[in-house]
């Protein structure tokens, strides 16, 4: 029990250090800027370049710590990040940053997926939801306090020290997992070096296209190509896994309807989140004439709730199943997004938005937990590192996805131009976020109460494992 426990606040910890820098640096672009320079259209990029390599490496960090051992891979992850946030912060120029930005994110890309599968390895199926409800409030937590921390730190201190802090909370954390944690394998295949250029190619030209499109356009030479480049690895990855002798990721993953239902859930949940935020804070900031830091204020009753809801939510999703608490759950924030898109139509105060916000919060707080357990439990226990790699990656590709499809929408129907044209795009651009997470409910009824994985053998006996 006290290995559970320890298992649960260190893989929880280290998700909340991950997902906090995803955003942390928002309210700290300004003074970085000021500091090191350089074009304001390279500022992005220091958001961008994490993101994208932390999109494109999970799945090949999946299948390395199930051949090298997941523990040890996974204190690699935490030390790769904590060295590289410390040369974030010694950066000289901006293109270092945005360099040093990228190691981080493949760090985070390390941590994420196996954080998932040494927790719920550590748990069996009827307790999983539970543990991934608490892990999902604790990324609700880094959510929702990223932009508050940057620019408290940043206003008391300065900028380096957003990713200063970072560095003695990784070592520890890694050296503690390498002390506490045993040692886990997956099944013992040899690696599948093309399986791993292919995912991380199409990973990396996918996101690039999807990030670079607001900028360039969606019918530039770069971004057409991008798209195509990566669906060309993507078709070939795939063709290869069906056929290759120790497959990175096995395809009969996807013969589970249970599988691939959590899968998408968790693609068009990840996009409805992601969405409504990229395209909420351009309404506060520029319709409404908030600060970054007043908007990330602004934010917290919905995204606060998951940190109380979620792991309530996923004792229930142990008892009733996925099914029963995702799909309401995203309907319900659905709901609390037109309700929010009401209050923005009528130009109410700020208290006006506070309900709508509490509604969607409570809304995805039921469903975050779901599609990580049910998709995790209809694993075989052999192959659940592989399976939390791909439960991860479609929800970093949902991100990435929603961001886009709104971004269109908005520019279609409004632009940044001035409060009223873009109040004009974000209406449908709302809209068309509370129609994705309807999407989502709709995929998530796919999630029968039958588990796969319910009565799985112990983990010792289907891993190999070492104290």
């Amino acid at each position: 029990m006290p290995h559970r426990r320890l298992t649960v606040l260190l893989t929880a910890g280290a998700y909340l250090l991950v997902t906090l820098d995803a955003l942390v640096v928002v309210t700290a672009l300004p003074s970085i800027h000021a500091d090191l320079g350089g074009g304001a259209g390279s500022l992005p990029w220091i958001i961008n370049a994490y993101a994208l390599t932390f999109a494109a490496g999970i799945i090949t960090a999946s299948a390395l710590g199930d051949r090298l051992g997941r523990r040890r891979t996974y204190a690699g992850g935490l030390v790769l990040f904590s060295v590289a946030s410390a040369a974030c912060a010694l950066a000289p120029n901006l293109n270092a940053l945005i360099a040093c930005r990228a190691v981080q994110g493949l760090g985070a890309a390390i941590v994420m997926p196996l954080g998932l599968t040494l927790l719920t390895s550590s748990f069996p199926a009827d307790r999983r939801g539970a543990v991934v409800g608490i892990w999902g409030g604790v990324a609700g937590l880094g959510v929702a306090s990223g932009p508050l921390v940057g620019g408290v730190v940043t206003e008391g201190l300065d900028w380096h020290w957003v990713f200063w802090v970072n560095v003695p909370l990784g070592i520890a954390a890694a050296v503690t997992v390498l002390r506490i944690l045993p040692e886990t394998f997956g099944p013992h295949t040899r690696l599948d070096p093309l399986g791993m250029v292919t995912a991380t190619g199409a990973m990396g030209a996918l996101v690039w296209g999807v990030l670079r499109a607001p900028d360039a356009g969606w019918d530039s030479v770069e971004v057409l190509g991008a798209l195509v480049l990566g669906v060309v690895l993507l078709a070939a990855f795939i063709g290869w896994q069906a056929v290759a002798p120790e497959p990175m990721v096995p395809l009969s993953l996807f013969r589970s309807r249970i599988f691939s239902a959590a899968a998408a859930t968790q693609f068009l949940m990840a996009a409805s989140i992601f969405a409504t935020a990229y395209v909420t804070s351009e309404f506060f900031q520029v319709s409404r004439g908030d600060s970054p830091l007043g908007t990330g204020l602004r934010f917290l009753p919905w995204t606060m709730t998951p940190l109380l809801v979620a792991p309530v939510a996923g004792k229930l999703v142990d008892r009733v199943g996925a099914r029963v608490i995702a799909a309401p759950g995203l309907v319900l924030q659905a709901v609390g997004f037109l309700w929010l898109l009401h209050e923005a139509h009528t130009h109410a105060s700020y208290g006006g938005f506070v309900a709508p916000f509490v509604l969607a919060g409570v809304g995805i707080s039921m469903a975050l937990p779901a599609p990580s357990a049910a998709g995790l439990n209809a694993a075989p226990p052999a192959l659940l590192g592989r399976a939390a790699g791909v439960v991860n990656t479609v929800q970093q590709i949902g991100q990435a996805a929603g961001v886009a499809v709104v971004t269109v929408v908005f520019d279609a129907h409004g632009s940044l131009a001035s409060p009223a044209a873009t109040l004009s795009g974000y209406e449908p651009a709302l809209a068309t976020a509370a129609g994705i997470s309807v999407l989502g409910a709709q995929a998530a009824l796919g999630i029968s109460r039958h588990r796969a994985a319910t009565t799985p053998a112990p983990v010792a006996e289907v891993e190999v494992a070492a104290a």
